[in-house]
């Protein structure tokens, strides 16, 4: 695969990606914006609302059978949350042209809509239209307090909303629900104007196309843009240490039979450099995976918890240990999740062990080459983290790291709080069991 990135117009970045793999193409836009809490529930409606109508296409019907003439493809919302930094836009999904009758293309019909619905909404008097953005404001408002239905994710949001409470990152994705509640259509829209003045954008593209003809396509699209002073003074805060001196440990209940135990640390000194290739090896080693640490010794030799894994988010600094367990057991799953990491901080991880996490890291990244869904998102973090890399060139790093290396990852990492969703003696008849 060959890749290409320029800024092909004032803050608008595009990263091509030229591949024969695959028979659809992609085709992403995003726009780049400071994750806060005023703001945040404000970002993830805009996209929802665009997507409803524009000023040739003036609703949902519409838009469908536009894009039904394109041979099915298909433009959906996006919102995601990289770091401290919100992006917000459109994926697109279309057939490569190689495959479709008479090599008909339709990569510039697609580019086109995308920037339709990006630039040129259907709105009366110049503002957004009332009942769009009622009926977009109800469903993210549904989707919001929704999050408690899923208890494990949800165990994590609340961890990370206490941890890391005095900054952004602890604002969920979609935003809070009292923002969302306070959002009306000439608000929205005043906000809306401003990113689009104001926000860097980020293009991706992966397919069969020639960069010529996709950066025509892209330029066309968006020339329109109105553009003023780009603020780039967005990112991520990332804190080495903990909070306080003491491990902060919040407790809540709910009606649930299995409770939910997540530890949070900061990766701390090794993210002033960060080795990635490392950092996911040495997540594989602790709890990564099915060969880690945690599921071998706590889930299944010492039957402790139903479940008990870890992550890394190498954008924030942070490592998240997480298990399903018996309210009785909490003290001793605590004790072997720590204990689990004081053995890697000591070395003792064995031969099979690292080189099977490396395996792992390994195909996990090479995995990626597979999916346009997953190349898209490598790259728009790279984009975002200054990192210039391709999935492959990542795996072979991964293949060069030592029990040193994931050694100093694990003596870095400081825990800073804990988060136990506990059972109140009420089953939740609704309750999905994480096994």
């Amino acid at each position: 695969m060959e890749s290409v990135r320029k800024e092909i117009l004032p803050g608008v970045w595009l990263t091509a990606l030229r591949s024969d793999k695959f028979k659809t193409a992609c085709l992403s836009v995003s726009l780049l914006t400071q994750h806060n809490r005023e703001n945040a529930a404000l970002n993830a409606l805009i996209p929802f609302v665009l997507s409803r109508g524009t000023s040739r296409h003036p609703d949902m019907q519409a838009i469908v059978s536009g894009l039904d003439g394109l041979y099915g493809s298909c433009i959906e919302p996006v919102v995601r949350r990289i770091g401290e930094i919100q992006c917000i836009g459109f994926y697109a999904s279309f057939p490569d042209g190689r495959y479709l009758p008479g090599g008909a293309d339709v990569l510039q019909s697609v580019a086109a809509l995308m920037g339709e619905l990006l630039l040129y909404p259907n709105t009366k008097g110049g503002l957004l239209l009332p009942d769009y953005v009622e009926g977009e404001k109800d469903k993210l408002l549904e989707i919001i307090r929704s999050r408690v239905n899923e208890k494990r994710s949800y165990a994590m949001m609340r961890l990370l909303e206490e941890m890391c409470c005095y900054e952004d990152f602890a604002v969920p994705r979609f935003g809070l629900e009292a923002s969302a509640e306070g959002i009306y259509y000439r608000r929205l829209t005043k906000h809306y104007r401003n990113l689009l003045l104001t926000s860097p954008v980020e293009l991706f593209y992966c397919g069969s196309a020639d960069f010529d003809s996709l950066e025509t396509a892209l330029t066309d699209a968006l020339c329109t843009m109105p553009r003023g002073e780009i603020d780039y003074d967005i990112g991520t805060d990332i804190r080495m240490n903990a909070v306080s001196e003491q491990v902060r440990e919040f407790t809540e209940e709910m009606p649930v039979s299995q409770g939910k135990l997540v530890m949070g640390f900061r990766l701390g000194e090794c993210m002033e450099e960060p080795n990635l290739p490392a950092i996911y090896v040495f997540n594989a080693v602790f709890g990564g995976g099915v060969t880690s640490k945690l599921f071998m010794n706590v889930r299944e030799k010492l039957s402790l918890c139903y479940y008990a894994s870890s992550l890394v988010d190498t954008h924030k600094g942070l490592l998240i240990a997480d298990s399903g367990i018996d309210a009785d057991k909490l003290d001793a799953v605590k004790s072997e999740i720590l204990a689990q990491l004081d053995a890697v901080r000591n070395g003792q991880v064995t031969e099979a062990e690292l080189n099977t996490a490396k395996s792992c890291v390994v195909s996990d990244l090479r995995s990626t080459m597979d999916s346009q869904g997953a190349l898209e998102g490598f790259y728009l973090a790279n984009a975002i983290d200054g990192i210039d890399c391709d999935p492959n060139e990542l795996a072979e790093l991964a293949n060069d790291v030592t029990l040193d290396d994931i050694v100093a990852i694990a003596r870095s990492a400081v825990l800073d709080a804990v988060y136990f969703l506990c059972p109140d003696g009420e089953e939740d008849s609704n309750e999905h069991q994480e096994i």
